[in-house]
Formats: structure tokens, sequence, C-alpha cells
């Protein structure tokens, strides 16, 4: 979905999985700050939207889902995950119900895919799965935000933040009276200072939730049973997962951010030490400067000098080893 907001002055456009709305609207640390200060709006409208309604719903998802929700109240923010056979990560999920339809919105073209195993598992039960990608637009306005809300949307009230759900035909006007425009780099960046995971990003073929700190958040460890729900237990009561996901303080003296997917090694095995991990996310920080997530295997010690590519990198644990 392209939006209409490209048209707004000094924008320019996204590339990747994040194509269709706005890099950043020509200064991207003042658009970090406005949203560190709860003011002007980020256009997610390139997200996926999906609904589920009748009266089976939240029973329903209970089933499929990580996370517990056959209680769900009404405007309660939660996410949750849909695993493979194997325990691995193939959705997330961020939803909101409004007393007769959940709402969820998704990562940019997943939403098909999703839609695809949940009709596939309505057997006889009463729901309606339909994609509103095309009719309903994603708006992120930061905590602290006093921006109007238009009456017709759906809102997901969370920590750091409101996701509001509207009518995509509204989109244009509720940016003129949201605030100035912050585009997804400025997002993202807040997204990585708050060591929040993203599909797709710091997931691949393999992650489990417990790599990620998405245990409590988007798993609950006492609900009934899910597809992939065995791996979770298992690795919860018995092991520890194979990798672990940390925050990094990147040189800024270096021009360049490593790409994801750059290695991870030791400092002190020099040039030819073994990978140990890799950069999911880089991001510049109004603040901290150049900082990034990555994955590295459980056993490197949480005091350990690290270096992604050419650029030396100190860890913060996110998840604990």
């Amino acid at each position: 979905m392209k939006s209409p907001l490209l048209t707004l002055p000094g924008a320019v456009p996204a590339e990747g999985v994040d194509e269709g709305v706005a890099a950043h609207y020509g200064d991207l640390f003042r658009e970090q700050r406005a949203l560190a200060d709860g003011t002007g709006f980020v256009d997610l409208s390139h997200r996926g939207v999906v609904a589920v309604s009748g009266e089976d719903r939240l029973g329903w998802l209970h089933l499929l889902l990580t996370q517990h929700v056959s209680e769900l109240p009404a405007g309660q923010a939660t996410e949750a995950l849909i695993l493979s056979a194997n325990g691995h990560i193939e959705h997330a999920l961020y939803l909101v119900d409004d007393g007769a339809t959940t709402w969820a919105h998704v990562e940019p073209g997943t939403q098909g895919a999703l839609i695809a195993y949940l009709e596939s598992m309505k057997f006889f039960y009463r729901v309606e799965v339909a994609d509103r990608t095309a009719d309903t637009a994603v708006v992120h306005l930061p905590a602290g935000s006093i921006a109007e809300i238009p009456k017709d949307a759906v809102v997901r009230e969370t920590p750091y933040g409101r996701d509001v759900l509207l009518p995509r035909a509204d989109l244009e006007s509720c940016a003129g009276s949201a605030g100035p425009p912050a585009g997804i780099l400025a997002y993202e960046a807040l997204r990585v200072e708050q060591h929040r995971p993203r599909l797709g990003f710091e997931t691949d073929h393999r992650t489990i939730p417990h790599e990620l700190g998405w245990i409590g958040s988007a798993v609950h460890l006492q609900k009934g049973c899910y597809r992939g729900q065995e791996t979770v237990a298992r690795v919860h009561n018995l092991g520890k997962p194979p990798r672990r996901l940390v925050f990094l303080h990147l040189d800024g003296s270096e021009v360049h951010l490593p790409p994801p997917g750059t290695g991870l090694r030791l400092a002190d095995d020099g040039p030819e030490g073994r990978k140990v991990g890799f950069v999911t996310t880089s991001v510049r920080h109004h603040e901290l400067g150049p900082v990034a997530l990555a994955l590295v295997k459980r056993n490197v010690p949480v005091d350990a000098r690290l270096v992604a590519g050419d650029t030396a990198a100190a860890q913060e644990t996110v998840v604990e080893p």
C-alpha cells in the first residue's frame, strides 16, 4: 500500500519491507526527538490489518495463538505469536478487541499467509476472517500524545504509545491534526532503544520466542495447547535457548552502520575470530548515537567486547544467558 502521506513536504520514501511509507521527512533526529517528547505521529499504513469477527473469535484465537486471549477485555492491547510445529516464530500479531471484532496489525505483506493459515483452522467455529488492509490504515501516536483520535478508529494503548486503526479514507485528515510527521526510521530508532524485537528483523527461520524476550509479553506460559507449545515448555523448563538478543552501542567514529546480517565476533579473537552472532537492526539514535540489536550465541560472555564487521560494539544484555 502506497501512502498518500508520501506527498507531505520533505517525505523520502522508505525501501525494502517498509516501502510505501516515508523513511523520514527531512530531519531524522528532529523526528525522533518529537516522538520521544510525545508529539507527532508515524504513518504505518503499509502494515497488514486482519479482522476476526464472530461470537467464537476469542476462544478460537486462544487455541491458535501463544497468548491468553479467551477473556481479552475490549480495548486491552496485547500481542501474540503463531509458531510452527517446531516452535519457530512464523507470525507476530498486535491485537486489540473492540467488543465485536478482534483486530490485528501485522508485518507488511504477511497478512495473506496469516489469513490462509487462520482460514485453514476455522472448522466448525463461528468466526469470520477478513483482510482489512485495503480499507484500514495504522497510525502510531507516541506515549504522551494528546492528538485527537478519530471517532471511527480502534485504538491499541501500549506503554510505547497508541496504535490507531482508522479508515484509510481518513488517513490524510488524521495526519493534518496529529502534529508533525515522523518517518519509519525515527520509529525504528526508538524501537531499538526499547529493545523491542520485530518479525523479519530480529527473527529468522529458526528463531524461538525465548531468544528475543517474547516470553510473557507475547507468550503466555500457563495457557492451553497451541502449535509449538511443546518446544516453548521444554526450553522454559529444561534448557536455555541457543541464542539471545543483545543491545549494542556501536563505535560512533564509523561513517556507515553495519547492515543487518553483519557478523559479530569477539574483539579479543582478532580479525580471524569465529562468528558468534549477527546484527539484526542498526540505527542512529538522537541521544545514544549508533546502536543496534543483535542475536548472539547464548554462551557469549555478557561483558565480552564485540566487533560487528569492522565496527567495535559494546553489548547490553536484553535476554539473560
